[in-house]
């Protein structure tokens, strides 16, 4: 299960890094270019009640995900997707089990 979960945040990972449209802050926010990008990838992305959004998988839990465009002070409890305004680049700061 540890290993699928690997394979998934990499996929995620590659997803924000390399996507198939550029984060634009100005035209679009964190949140939204993120969503767009995972289910252009074919992920199941929902709402979610205490993150900014969820992923969901078949007979798995969901996987919850913030956005933001910091990466001090990040609660463990979720998985982030990180804007860097310097480097122009998203990163991703999975869960801490």
């Amino acid at each position: 299960m540890a290993a699928n979960l690997t394979q998934i945040f990499k996929v995620i990972e590659d997803t924000i890094t390399k996507p198939p449209i550029p984060h634009e802050p100005y035209k679009q926010s964190l949140k939204a270019w993120a969503m767009y990008c995972l289910r252009d990838k074919g992920f199941i992305v929902a709402y979610a009640q205490n993150a900014d959004f969820a992923i969901e998988r078949k007979g798995e839990e969901k996987l919850y995900f913030k956005v933001s465009n910091s990466s001090d002070d990040l609660d463990n409890s979720f998985s982030w997707i990180v804007w860097d305004s310097t480097t122009k680049s998203a990163s991703l700061i999975p869960q801490k089990a």
